[in-house]
């Protein structure tokens, strides 16, 4: 008696041993920032945040309303986005079931034949010799077994390793969320940076098609003057290479707006849909200055900050998932039916059975793999913390970019107008100077030039102004609402 006791004594240490190791404890790993953010983006920041304005709101040209519309209809992308949706919210329910008993209906038919020095064989030849074993109660060999009957399975969940798994998948379909309001995000931010790259496009072309006119008249004057004995072969030919040159312009830019067209039609579906907009680039009014808030509104507003700490909140809840598996599992599994060794008693009242199996299972021999899945859980954790850090300082520099992009392209704008202005005036200039004699065929092609490329840079920094308030707006969290 004394041994036997000693020997429960043991198997309880054991046990105790077993629960002690997994009872470690365990820090969730918070989404925090590894140094302090600043308390605004600039000394005068505004409060109010442009990220709560709606796109039709913050978009003006309904042309650009028009071509995001449909492509948050039909953007292949955004389809396939809201399916890993579907299939996140999927993974929830069944995780979710993991907590219920599992039932099913349960049909078994098996043939068994027992040997003669077996315990079967001997139990079962001893029964059929007792006295109260008779006719149908004889066991034969082989043996039918029959079952018909309901089986059912339930794991309790005691410390939490499911409940942990459906938060890390519930987590996951959050996450799935914010990664498709952020594809929304980037997919309104491409679209109107492409159109409005189009725009840009649609301007130089017209100032191409104007300098080769001007520049064809050129060329024409300096042939007369040739004729006349006032200019030479070498001016004629400088002036139609310049032409040339222009023309070929032409054609790059009309490559570009080709590829340009092509770009929105992918983005918004389509095949050979044509891309209508507004081709007054130049006149269009400059964009109201938006309000930034202050960088915490950030945290909230930014669909791929939230997605970061989304996925921490999930791998938090798959570590303590791994850590539960270290306990002892129980799992109940009752069943309830008829179960006979002759078909045609099967369903005789006597043969209905029910039970209830209950076990009990901690791990022992292969706690060496539920430890390396713990500690690669923790790392995973700990990656995700670095890269929720990651993307909230991404996302700052981004506004503070975009912030300072707006006030020094549009200084640039201002200070390039005059430029065009005041090269545009040294154009006719040169044209009256050359026609007296008081300026050379060189004087003309190079202030022809610089106003070529003044005018087009003119137009460059136009879109510019307009896709760095489009990727500020972005930055701050706006266009997935």
């Amino acid at each position: 008696m004394y041994y036997k006791s000693l020997s429960i004594y043991k198997y309880l240490a054991l046990f105790a041993i077993i629960l002690a190791a997994g009872c470690k404890a365990y820090k969730p790993i918070e989404p925090q920032t590894n140094s302090p953010m600043p308390a605004s983006f600039n000394a005068n920041a505004d409060t109010l945040t442009a990220a709560a304005l709606p796109v039709n709101t913050f978009f003006k040209d309904a042309f650009l309303l028009k071509l995001i519309d449909t492509a948050l209809k039909a953007n292949l992308d955004l389809r396939a986005a809201l399916q890993r949706v579907e299939m996140a919210g999927a993974n929830v329910k069944y995780n979710k079931s993991l907590l219920l008993p599992s039932v099913e209906f349960n049909a078994t038919a098996g043939l068994e034949r027992y040997g003669d020095y077996t315990m079967n064989g001997v139990g079962n030849y001893d029964t059929n010799l007792s006295p109260n074993v008779n006719g149908d109660k004889r066991i034969p060999n082989p043996t039918p077994d029959y079952f018909i009957g309901f089986r059912s399975s339930w794991e309790i969940d005691l410390w939490g390793k499911l409940r942990s798994q459906k938060n890390a998948a519930l987590a996951r379909f959050l996450a799935s969320r914010s990664a498709y309001r952020l594809l929304t995000t980037e997919l309104t931010a491409q679209i109107a940076t492409a159109y409005y790259e189009l725009l840009a496009l649609e301007v130089e072309q017209n100032i191409i098609n104007k300098n080769i006119k001007l520049q064809e008249n050129a060329l024409e004057i300096v042939k007369v003057q040739k004729l006349g004995g006032r200019a030479t072969e070498l001016a004629v030919q400088q002036f139609a290479a310049q032409l040339s040159h222009t023309k070929s312009l032409k054609y790059s830019t009309a490559q570009q707006i080709t590829e340009t067209e092509n770009q929105l039609r992918l983005l918004t579906g389509t095949f050979d849909a044509p891309i209508a907009r507004d081709t007054s680039l130049l006149t269009l009014n400059m964009p109201e200055k938006l309000g930034t808030g202050i960088p915490s509104q950030m945290l909230l507003n930014r669909p791929d900050i939230k997605q970061a700490e989304l996925e921490l909140a999930a791998l938090n809840a798959d570590i303590k998932s791994a850590r539960a598996a270290f306990f002892p599992s129980l799992t109940l599994s009752p069943y309830v039916g008829y179960n006979s060794f002759r078909a045609a008693l099967l369903f005789d009242p006597g043969s209905a059975v029910y039970g209830l199996i209950g076990g009990l299972t901690a791990p022992l021999l292969n706690r060496g793999r539920i430890k390396a899945d713990y500690a690669y859980k923790i790392a995973q954790g700990k990656e995700a913390l670095y890269n929720y850090q990651k993307t909230v300082l991404a996302g700052y520099q981004e506004v503070m970019n975009n912030l300072k992009g707006m006030e020094n392209y549009s200084q640039y704008f201002t200070h390039k107008q005059q430029q065009v202005t005041a090269l545009k005036n040294a154009v006719d200039v040169a044209n009256d100077l050359y026609v007296v004699g008081r300026a050379t065929y060189l004087e003309v092609i190079t202030a022809q030039r610089d106003v070529l490329d003044a005018e087009l840079e003119l137009a460059n920094t136009k879109k510019n102004i307009f896709i760095t308030d489009v990727n500020l707006y972005r930055a701050l969290g706006g266009g997935w609402r």
